[in-house]
């Protein structure tokens, strides 16, 4: 089992490792990895539903396997704040809903993004690959991708091709994962290293699988961005940690206000002001999530430049869609079940 004693101790990851021989257990277990849902099982007299894998504490994604011993139905109606991915090792899985239909084997995935309802029928013979991505994580990454704020949920095409293509490259990379989380001495045991490759993940995904961004993801990426504003973001990024006003961005990019500003809008979506202060949301967020138990809030908050905490709570659940406490507590939940 997971203790919370593991964040106090730094670890990056947190094994996972149960087996449980009765539906509501395994629907509780499940429900704490995925988000609220119902399971229908047959012959509950057969369920021998086993989980193996790791949470990765940077951005809580959850990457292993599952399966249940019996066939199962698994009935959701608002995963809420996660994207369910999954790719059967063995037997077959089948998602149906009001306007989708996809069949999941060996060669095909199915993802299930908030707000999705649906029915996912799993064999009893299935053993799949799952990754568990939060919303938050997935939306934080397609802001990167767009240079600017996101309001419209993020959804998926459900079927994944996991044969050909980009998509097989990204499987293929699961579970190139998968084998060096098993080494206790490994790259993969560098925080630094695994936060960027969690977000090469994340990026990878939301590039290779259809989804109603998909076409704004292909215009961003065919916009050139002016060389000056690149190094004005990568001053904002380097700088985020120190006093500087909207007077120092402007030194830094070296022309007047008015086209800083509109270039801004232009490219970015958002006034550089907004931006420094989202990157400092981001810096705290982080901070909060992977030190939680070695400062208090208010100091993360002073150190990213944040001197009124009540306003720096109201920012952060503005962004973050949850309060700095409930993103510390959403993530002791994550590594205690």
């Amino acid at each position: 089992m997971l203790g919370i004693q593991n964040l106090v101790e730094g670890r990056i990851k947190d094994a996972i490792s149960t087996e449980i021989l009765d539906a509501e257990g395994a629907r509780s277990w499940m429900e704490s990895i995925c988000g609220p849902h119902y399971l229908k099982v047959k012959n509950t007299k057969s369920i021998r539903f086993r989980h193996v894998g790791n949470v990765l504490t940077s951005t809580t994604t959850a990457i292993g396997h599952i399966e249940y011993g019996t066939d199962v139905t698994v009935e959701i109606d608002d995963l809420q704040s996660s994207y369910s991915i999954s790719l059967p090792v063995s037997g077959f899985q089948a998602l149906e809903g009001p306007s989708l239909q996809a069949q999941s084997d060996i060669t095909r995935g199915v993802i299930i993004s908030p707000s999705t309802a649906c029915r996912l029928h799993i064999s009893g013979n299935c053993r799949k690959t799952l990754v568990r991505i939060s919303r938050q994580a997935m939306e934080t990454g397609l802001e990167n991708l767009l240079r600017r704020p996101v309001t419209e949920p993020l959804v998926f095409q459900t079927q994944m091709d996991a044969a050909i293509g980009a998509n097989s490259a990204w499987w293929r990379t699961i579970r190139h994962i998968e084998n060096e989380l098993r080494s206790t001495n490994g790259l993969y045991n560098s925080s630094h290293f695994i936060r960027e490759m969690e977000q090469a993940l994340i990026k990878g995904i939301i590039i290779s699988q259809p989804n109603n961004y998909s076409q704004a993801i292909e215009n961003a990426t065919c916009t050139s961005m002016p060389a000056y504003l690149s190094r004005t973001i990568e001053f904002i990024k380097k700088h985020a940690h120190d006093d500087i006003s909207i007077e120092d961005i402007e030194q830094a990019a070296c022309v007047s206000r008015n086209k800083l500003y509109n270039d801004f809008k232009k490219y970015i979506g958002e006034p550089p002001t907004y931006h420094l202060k989202r990157i400092r949301l981001e810096g705290a967020r982080q901070d909060i999530l992977t030190d939680s138990a070695n400062e208090n809030i208010s100091s993360i908050a002073m150190k990213w430049g944040f001197s009124h905490l009540g306003r720096f709570s109201v920012d952060y659940k503005k962004q973050f869609n949850e309060s700095p406490s409930e993103s510390i507590q959403r993530i002791k939940n994550a590594t205690s079940f």
